[in-house]
């Protein structure tokens, strides 16, 4: 964990509206850790209960955690009503992010038609192209590629090698990490007889403010009109976002999630790790999705959904992916006994 310049115990509970009990107010923290490893200068959590038990060993400075959690922690004690959201934002107090000076690297190559504002700072060997933007305080990491007609909004941030391929605008405070990739055509394809013919990707991508994008994600420009992130969207790594999907504000996919072309997602949707949804369905606002999911129709109602096989010993999964080929014709069985007249 990074050292940063101390902050008080008694500050950091005023400063997040926390209660704090015992502990000495004027202790200097210089950190954050696990509860098990948080040593006596630094600050633990307590969120899930299935850790409670550790809190009898635990050495931290003190320990943020639920009212209910109190009276089972040896340390001082930060009260919150969420305790992860808690740690979150003590957490960013440590945070050491790479030093940035606004300006162009001698090895940036910026078209002539490009715009970029005084207090933006572009890092080695980036490519802007012409009709580019990139907004007052944004900062591009080294080998990202702006494209024609791109803008980077005021303080968004690309980490490094990421690449905005035409027409993507990025709102502010848009958070990008390596390998990203927006705006690269979207799967348009027509067959033709015997032969494929590529359809033309005519919109853009709108990312709207303070999204995050995360490593190696793909989000695809739109067929016709744009593909939309409305604001604090957050994606994870390696996620695919087909041509035209829409995803609503406040919305999270974990890591390996793909959304086929022209999907809507609600807002406040989470969509769990490796789930996949099909093109043009819609989820309403707050459906969760659970890990390795298929959505293979429109959801209409908040709530959680799952599907697929759980895992099992794979002689049991044999035995019953056997029978999965005959579920039709017991459910027929089922229904004509359950129309038999009774005796």
């Amino acid at each position: 964990m990074n050292r940063a310049t101390p902050h008080t115990l008694g500050a950091i509970a005023l400063r997040f509206e926390l209660e704090l009990r015992g502990g000495d107010p004027s202790l200097a923290i210089d950190g954050v850790d696990t509860l098990v490893k948080a040593g006596p200068t630094r600050i633990g959590f307590l969120a899930n209960p299935r850790y409670r038990a550790q809190l009898a060993d635990a050495t931290a400075a003190a320990i943020v955690l639920r009212n209910g959690d109190a009276d089972a922690c040896p340390r001082a004690c930060l009260i919150a009503p969420d305790p992860y959201v808690a740690f979150a934002k003590i957490a960013a107090l440590f945070e050491r992010m790479p030093a940035s000076t606004p300006g162009i690297h001698p090895s940036a190559v910026v078209a002539s038609g490009a715009r970029v504002a005084a207090g933006a700072s572009v890092g080695p060997l980036c490519v802007i192209e012409d009709d580019a933007v990139i907004d007052d305080g944004a900062v591009l990491g080294p080998h990202c590629m702006i494209g024609r007609g791109c803008v980077v909004g005021a303080q968004s941030r690309l980490v490094a090698r990421v690449t905005l391929v035409q027409d993507v605008r990025l709102g502010r405070r848009v958070l990008i990490h390596p390998g990203a990739v927006l705006g690269a055509d979207g799967f348009g394809i027509a067959l033709e007889k015997d032969h494929w013919i590529k359809v033309p990707q005519l919109g853009g991508v709108i990312v709207g403010d303070d999204c995050e994008i995360g490593a190696n994600t793909t989000i695809d420009r739109g067929a016709l009109g744009d593909t939309v992130l409305e604001d604090d969207v957050r994606l994870d790594n390696q996620i695919q976002i087909a041509h035209n999907v829409r995803i609503g504000a406040h919305s999270a996919l974990a890591g390996c999630a793909a959304v086929a072309g022209s999907a809507s997602i609600g807002r406040y949707c989470l969509i769990g790790g490796g789930a996949g949804i099909l093109g043009h369905l819609s989820l309403a606002d707050r459906v969760t999705v659970t890990a390795m999911s298929l959505v293979t129709h429109s959801i209409r109602e908040p709530g959680e959904y799952s599907s697929g096989t759980p895992i099992q010993p794979n002689r049991l999964w044999r035995r019953n992916a056997a029978r999965f080929k005959h579920l039709d014709e017991i459910a027929r069985r089922v229904s004509a006994a359950n129309k038999e007249p009774e005796s």
